[in-house]
């Protein structure tokens, strides 16, 4: 059978914006951090993959010393992990508390996928903690409750590494040639392609100007039919699906047997 699987921050739910940066700038005040992450410079951070590599970016000589951190490189890497528990304690209250809404059509179309005996996976290189908060919010317990998740630390290299697609792609013992992958980043894209998997792209609150050459779809949502609805933009289609107002998972089954045209 076919699998789907989504990327978590910027797929399942637009978290980056309101859910992590507001988490890491209060984790640094509880720490007493001398740094406050504005919108702009996070727009440049969320490039690098994992939160706790993030928070390592600070660690320039200069900042170490103005904070009265370790210079020892093991009392250090405690330091960052201490900082990072806490910011996904804050970051799972903020999902918990239904702050940051799920994105148009991605329980839809895994609940569909699931009716119909797709293999449903998260592969996401954000802690396993927030993922799940985000997936339960996302899909809802009993239908979260079906997909396996591939999460934090299990792989040594982070996205545009192509290891958490691999990992995936192991060990839930599926052809690659039969997976879909729905991502929202350059960086995601690149680590689903380099794994040989088809991707389609949503754009998110950060990612909507990058590069998305090799995606065999690009839109601006899924989105979702009826009144109440957000329609789906397509902004790159080199398979030639042509998705009317929503994507479906008949549009994600087509792209497992098209060849990419090219540009569209």
């Amino acid at each position: 059978m076919p699998a789907l699987v989504f990327d978590c921050d910027g797929v399942l739910a637009d978290t980056e914006r309101d859910g992590h940066l507001p988490a890491f700038n209060r984790t640094f005040e509880e720490f007493g951090l001398p740094v406050r992450w504005s919108d702009r410079d996070y727009a440049r951070l969320v490039k690098v993959g994992g939160g706790k590599e993030r928070m390592r970016a600070l660690l320039t000589p200069q900042f170490v010393a103005g904070a009265g951190l370790p210079e020892d490189p093991a009392a250090l890497d405690a330091e960052v992990a201490r900082w990072h528990r806490r910011k996904t304690e804050i970051y799972t209250g903020i999902i918990a508390s239904g702050a940051v809404p799920p994105r148009p059509g991605v329980r839809r179309i895994a609940a569909q996928a699931a009716a119909e005996g797709w293999t449903l996976a998260v592969a996401s290189t954000s802690a396993q903690a927030a993922v799940h908060s985000v997936l339960d919010l996302a899909m809802g317990a009993e239908l979260a409750a079906r997909f396996s998740v591939f999460a934090g630390d299990v792989v040594p290299r982070k996205k545009p590494a192509p290891d958490i697609y691999e990992y995936a792609v192991d060990h839930l013992d599926v052809d690659r040639s039969h997976v879909v992958v729905i991502e929202d980043s350059h960086n995601g894209m690149r680590a689903a392609l380099d794994a040989g998997l088809g991707c389609v792209v949503t754009t998110s609150a950060y990612t909507a100007d990058e590069d998305f050459t090799g995606a065999a779809l690009v839109v601006s949502t899924l989105g979702d039919p009826g009144p109440d609805g957000s329609a789906a933009e397509v902004l790159s289609d080199p398979s030639r699906i042509r998705p009317g107002s929503y994507v479906t998972l008949a549009d994600l089954a087509f792209l497992l047997t098209a060849p990419t045209a090219g540009p569209d």
